[in-house]
């Protein structure tokens, strides 16, 4: 497979060598971000280094998830879906040391868990922004690793806005989109649906059973559960003037995971399935006293809950609720009845300035206050726990041409104070040198910081599956802290682009889970529950991640051609109780290496018919863990096709259809192991979405797009 993986890579960089000989190539439409410095840029002039997935490229993978486009579309991720979320990581790095951002907000989420991902409804994606590397001087705690912001879809017109977007697939997948959108004058309102299910589906009947235990060939649990949820999304704006705008919104989500009710290892029956509530509501302002600066102001609330449905009585142990009854120590749940499991909240302020400045200088600061609270009642001490951290941030942005030659700098900090961990500065330096028209050279240095979350702190968690596993918080924990350092070098010119970036992380205290001896559990954990294994949050001594990342897009006439490679290597310095030892150790989850790959054609045959067809490649190694084996490497390949009817400023009809892993790859590694990807094999969908849109269209003052004229020398070149 190994060799397979080169020949493939070999052969991409081979047909985009011949290709970029030839004469008549086209420039791609200028894309601009934000995400990197917090300000608007150029994608091709922003000092850190930033890869953007396109509207053109989410519109041509058809992607029916999140974890799907970035999977598909990037080579630095990697995913392990199961029920409790999406166990991602990039650059070595897991979940909690990725910040998610919907429009610049963070998701509401598990903190410091697995994001559940489904959250985000891939129709109302308007373009992806991702910055890799530390980015906790702009954004504080949980961007470690990188920074994802998902930037959807905005009402750009006057008058109203109808959509419908129904999308069905192998094993029953659904997913249904619908918005609503209203404009007039200084109001505008949009109103998006999203529902979601498949019965999931079982790739392998084995179970891993440790110790003596007899070999179960005969499972009835699932590689992915049957699943249903539905989010309702609520956005207002009003434009009190020019210069003054208010902005309300909010979310409501559901989800339920059913279990299957049958055999599970020595277990008889699943008696209750998965359930989640998150909620989220929003309020800000924004005000722009001149024509370079502008001024924001939000207040956000989120709630992310996790219980357990019954669908059977269950005896549950618990001495509160079982008080007064005959069931004491236990007390029992009926059919339809839900037991909170956690119910995580989290509740923001954020004043934020961007002024221009004399001698080329823009000034990107504020101040945020934070405050998260958890109810666990079954698994935290005490049943509720909370935390508060408060931070000052500044960066300044300078440029200055030097000839054909151009130099920019990005220096910032963040001053943070938490509740429990006390002060931390989190600096952060980038610099570009741009070299005439085609080369740029970029390098970064920042510090990343990142609290203990409460769950790491006093979590308590007993899972059973094949035996019963002991999960543990630890009051011990100390912060974690990073170096990150990249340096990387780029080539653009008449539509082709060549990126080579190489970065190292140092993280010092990394916090992961760590299996440990019985005897060093709390004694009445051991007595109660007799785990097969323990296992509980520590800080390891030293972590370090290190790799080099290449991505190349080469656009001729109605061909687009990509190719990403993402090489990685991890170590960390662990504390090993039982032979009283360090030892070092791979990061859980690492793959040495990642690629992927795409060929693309868009051709309008007539006004009324416009098709788009591609193919899409993503390969793995092997994946490494300490624990339960490791996760196969893999190659999956993808073809879709989109069909654009019509020819109408008012209409628009889309038909998208395809076939995922058509080499029919699947993963039959028994359940209770890790996987190296869920896949089911090949599997089909087909889409259609109509959208109406009556109305004029008309700019946006408060479009982060055009919200400073520091870029507006870099548009004139352009």
């Amino acid at each position: 497979m190994k060799t397979k993986k080169i020949f493939l890579i070999g052969l991409a960089l081979c047909l985009v060598q011949t290709l970029t000989a030839q004469s008549y190539l086209q420039d791609t439409i200028p894309e601009t971000v934000v995400t990197a410095t917090g300000t608007v840029h150029l994608l091709k002039d922003v000092p850190v280094q930033t890869e953007v997935i396109t509207n053109r490229m989410l519109q041509d993978y058809a992607g029916r998830s999140l974890e799907d486009i970035l999977g598909g579309l990037t080579a630095a991720f990697a995913f392990n879906e199961d029920d409790m979320g999406s166990h991602m990581q990039l650059g070595g790095l897991g979940n909690s040391y990725i910040l998610i951002l919907i429009d610049g907000k963070r998701i509401q989420g598990d903190v410091g868990g697995e994001n559940d991902l489904s959250l985000i409804d891939p129709q109302n994606i308007e373009k992806i922004e991702i910055v890799k590397g530390a980015s906790s001087a702009l954004y504080g705690s949980d961007a470690i690793a990188g920074v994802i912001n998902i930037i959807t879809r905005k009402q750009r017109k006057d008058g109203l806005l109808l959509e419908d977007g129904t999308r069905v697939g192998s094993y029953k997948d659904l997913r249904q989109h619908n918005a609503i959108g209203l404009k007039y004058g200084r109001f505008s309102s949009l109103t998006n649906f999203q529902l979601q299910h498949s019965d999931g589906w079982q790739n392998t009947s084995v179970e891993h059973t440790t110790g003596t235990q007899p070999p179960v060939t005969d499972s009835q649990n699932k590689t992915v559960n049957r699943h249903t949820n539905a989010q309702v999304g609520e956005q207002i704006t009003f434009a009190a003037s020019d210069k003054l705008e208010f902005y309300a919104g909010g979310t409501y989500y559901w989800k339920r995971i059913y279990r299957p009710n049958g055999k599970y290892a020595q277990f008889d029956v699943h008696t209750y399935d998965l359930q989640y509530r998150n909620a989220s509501a929003s309020a800000g302002a924004k005000w722009r006293p001149n024509a370079t600066d502008i001024v924001t102001f939000d207040l956000d609330w989120n709630r992310h809950a996790y219980m357990y449905y019954f669908t059977a009585t269950t005896l549950v142990e618990d001495y509160e609720k079982s008080k007064g009854t005959i069931y004491y120590p236990y007390y029992p749940y009926l059919p339809d009845q839900t037991e909170m499991q956690s119910d995580q909240q989290r509740a923001m302020a954020n004043l934020k300035g961007v002024f221009s400045l004399p001698a080329e200088n823009r000034l990107n600061t504020g101040i945020e206050y934070r405050y998260d609270w958890l109810y666990a009642p079954t698994r935290v001490e005490g049943g509720r726990v909370s935390d508060w951290t408060a931070a000052l941030y500044a960066q300044d942005e300078w440029q200055h041409d030097l000839g054909r030659n151009r130099i920019q700098l990005a220096a910032g900090a963040r001053l943070t104070w938490n509740g429990q961990f006390g002060v931390n500065v989190s600096p952060k330096v980038s610099a570009m040198l741009s070299l005439g028209l085609p080369w740029r050279i970029r390098a970064t240095w920042s510090q990343g910081f990142k609290t203990p979350t409460p769950k790491e702190l006093h979590y308590r968690y007993v899972k059973q599956m094949s035996g019963t596993y002991l999960y543990l918080g630890n009051l011990g924990l100390r912060p974690q802290t990073s170096n990150y350092y990249s340096l990387g070098g780029e080539y653009i010119l008449n539509g082709l682009t060549v990126n080579v970036t190489g970065y190292y992380n140092h993280v010092r205290d990394m916090i992961t889970l760590v299996t440990i001896p019985n005897y060093e559990a709390p004694a009445e954990y051991i007595i109660t529950y007799d785990p097969v294994k323990t296992r509980q949050y520590q800080n390891v001594d030293d972590a370090k991640t290190f790799g080099v990342d290449l991505n190349v897009r080469f656009n001729l006439r109605e061909w687009a051609f990509g190719l990403g490679y993402s090489w990685l290597d991890t170590e960390a310095n662990q504390y090993d109780a039982e032979h009283d030892r360090m030892r070092q150790v791979t990061i859980d989850g690492t793959a040495h290496h990642k690629g992927n790959l795409f060929v693309t054609w868009n051709h309008r045959f007539s006004p009324d018919y416009r098709l788009s067809a591609g193919l899409y490649g993503r390969m793995s190694s092997t994946r490494f863990y300490q624990d339960d084996g490791n996760g196969k490497g893999y190659q999956i390949w993808r073809i879709t096709t989109g069909h654009d009817l019509g020819h109408s400023k008012q209409w628009i009809w889309r038909i998208e259809a395809g076939v995922d892993n058509i080499f029919n790859y699947v993963d039959r590694t028994p359940h209770g192991l890790h996987l190296g990807t869920t896949t089911p094999g090949t599997t089909v969908f087909l889409g259609l979405t109509i959208r109406f849109n009556h109305g004029k269209k008309v700019s946006d003052k408060f479009d982060s797009t055009i919200n400073n004229n520091y870029n507006s020398k870099q548009y004139e070149e352009n």
